[in-house]
């Protein structure tokens, strides 16, 4: 009965809005087509892949590519980069568009305001390859940088060939990339803060600040938290591209990450099942991390994705 009842519910509801089944039946398309029907693939990560053989004609080998991952002497080195690079992004890139989004929020003069976030917008739209090419040059010894550590009184040397240095070129870069585009989403969220919130706090004698703590944040809180969950659940995917283009052999002790290693196994070396096997494990922790972290919002803030 009751299947019957929801056949005859879901009949009635597509001849009412067929239109929008219409509409929505693309997006579905494609996602059966380019993100489901790949995931078929995984299973090459359980078997010793031959593309000559194909999937069904390559050997089973069980979990013999996660054992040789996890074997690995660039085991250890792979995961601390990894997390120590998306830890750095969370704690230092996080912050940042909320902070400028903010700042733009109080700026009164539309002009001023225009071009202050066209300035910040641009870096998003600049090629990666050409964004790290110009960061390159800035980080030679005769380039930008090393002339204001000599203003300052330091040495010249090769910053990107350092690997002390790499983790702060990337995290630094990547705020400066997307620092102003991310922003745009919470300068939204504070546009549907209700004004009457701030002219009550102001009656009742809040500055600046408080009304900052106790109004602005307390309204965007809900885009933070479902922001952060997202990111918390891409916290080993970094991309392998920016990777690829600033590392070099000398700082692969610092540099070296899953993704650019996947790049490197797989592409350049065609072991393809070892490294789809990396992948899938990468997945699969960003998906728990992700459940993880949902679950701990619900629970302490009831903001959830789900």
């Amino acid at each position: 009965m009751e299947g019957n009842s929801f056949k005859v519910r879901l009949r009635k509801d597509f001849r009412r809005n067929w239109s929008l089944y219409v509409l929505v039946l693309p997006v579905l398309i494609f996602y059966a087509v380019f993100m489901y029907k790949p995931m078929y693939g995984a299973v090459i990560a359980f078997q010793d892949y031959i593309p000559a053989r194909g999937v069904s004609g390559s050997d089973w080998i069980g979990l013999a590519n996660f054992q040789r991952f996890f074997q690995s002497t660039y085991f250890v080195r792979l995961m601390r980069n990894t997390i120590l690079l998306s830890l750095y992004s969370i704690i230092f890139g996080f912050p940042a568009p909320i902070i400028l989004a903010l700042l733009l929020n109080e700026v009164k003069n539309r002009k001023f305001k225009s071009l202050t976030q066209t300035i910040t917008y641009l870096p998003h739209f600049i090629s990666l390859v050409v964004a790290c090419g110009m960061i390159k040059d800035f980080c030679l010894s005769t380039g930008i940088f090393n002339d204001i550590i000599v203003l300052f009184g330091g040495e010249r040397s090769p910053l990107l060939q350092n690997p002390a240095y790499f983790r702060t070129i990337y995290t630094a870069s990547s705020i400066w990339q997307e620092v102003g585009w991310g922003s745009i989403i919470y300068l939204s969220a504070l546009s549907g803060v209700d004004s009457q919130l701030y002219e009550a706090a102001s009656i009742d004698g809040a500055g600046k600040w408080k009304q900052l703590l106790n109004v602005t944040l307390p309204s965007i809180l809900p885009t933070i938290i479902i922001m952060l969950i997202l990111r918390m659940g891409s916290l080993m995917s970094l991309g392998y591209e920016k990777t690829i283009l600033l590392y070099n052999s000398s700082t692969y002790e610092t540099a070296d990450i899953i993704s650019s290693y996947v790049y490197r196994i797989g592409l350049l070396e065609q072991d393809w099942g070892y490294s789809t096997a990396i992948g899938l494990f990468n997945s699969v922790i960003n998906c728990v991390l992700l459940v993880i972290t949902n679950k701990i919002s619900k629970k302490c803030t009831e903001t959830s994705l789900w």
